[in-house]
């Protein structure tokens, strides 16, 4: 099998793109699809195992150019400085940046220590942010380029995860920064911010959060949860020519989660309506799975109040 990618093949023929956190999840997804279509990806990450596997997956799916693979803590400015030079040393000018990597964990704000909240906001800003200042100084000033910040739900604040909520946030007004500031050398900087998407990260949670996370679906509109694919498309989208007029903005993949309001009564839609085309679920990842927080039966859940 391969991607099911709805894009041209060969979109990225020649093109260069980092992805960040490329080693599980939504990342895995998106260098799997740019693979596909012909683009040379650089997977970074914290763990060489988890990058090897990933290259070794795209290799034995028939992928034109092999995936090179890069271990970088993004929240080191030295290592991410030393890691983007030897991606441009490798593979020579950087196209695309997809700003992927990311993490955080639940905790109220009353328990959250400075320690937590610099791990928080170093991973999903700082890090980001020196990605992308090294992929424009060191070769995006010059040559163009097309960056995709991955940011989250936080439209309503993130309580819970008040830390994540801020960085989140944070990446939103560094993209439209960026994206004014780097125009005039021809890149383009947006975001995608992902809402309840069915992704390996879910079970990185503690399983007392199973029932909460279980019911999350009676939460959207659409009522369920998103794919890893439906994520990794819009990105894809993103850095594709035909966004070539589009910077500065944020797309949401959420199923207008954050729509939903006080009083107002939300019709989800059933499973009934759920097959119909338009809001059918995209899979077009071959090698996706099932999280296992939702991978075996488990009595209905109350969704949260």
């Amino acid at each position: 099998m391969s991607y099911a990618s709805i894009f041209a093949p060969g979109l990225f023929e020649g093109k260069v793109i980092i992805v960040t956190g490329g080693g599980s999840g939504i990342g895995r997804c998106v260098a799997h699809e740019l693979a596909a279509l012909g683009a040379q990806v650089a997977l970074l990450g914290r763990k060489l195992e988890k990058l090897e596997r990933v290259a070794d997956e795209i290799s034995q799916d028939g992928a034109v150019h092999p995936a090179s693979v890069h271990v970088c803590d993004i929240r080191q400015e030295d290592a991410v400085r030393a890691t983007v030079a030897a991606v441009l040393m490798q593979h020579g000018p950087i196209d695309g940046l997809v700003n992927n990597a990311g993490g955080q964990y639940m905790t109220p704000l009353e328990a959250i220590s400075a320690k937590g909240w610099e791990a928080v906001v170093n991973t999903n800003l700082t890090g980001g942010f020196l990605m992308a200042r090294e992929c424009y100084t060191q070769s995006m000033a010059k040559n163009g380029g097309a960056i995709v910040n991955i940011v989250a739900d936080m439209w309503g604040s993130m309580p819970g995860m008040g830390h994540s909520g801020a960085a989140r946030a944070g990446m939103v007004s560094l993209t439209e920064t960026a994206a004014a500031e780097w125009a005039g050398a021809g890149v383009r900087v947006n975001a995608v911010a992902p809402g309840y998407i069915a992704s390996s990260g879910m079970d990185h949670y503690p399983p007392e959060a199973g029932p909460m996370l279980r019911a999350m679906a009676k939460t959207v509109p659409l009522g369920r949860f998103g794919t890893e694919a439906e994520t990794a498309a819009g990105i894809v989208f993103l850095l594709s020519p035909a966004a070539a007029f589009i910077s500065g903005s944020t797309l949401r993949i959420d199923g207008a989660r954050p729509q939903v309001r006080m009083g107002w009564p939300m019709a989800v839609a059933s499973a009934k309506t759920q097959v119909r085309a338009s809001i059918t679920p995209f899979n077009g990842f071959h090698r996706a799975t099932t999280p296992q927080v939702f991978a075996s039966p488990t009595p209905a859940a109350k969704a949260p109040d």
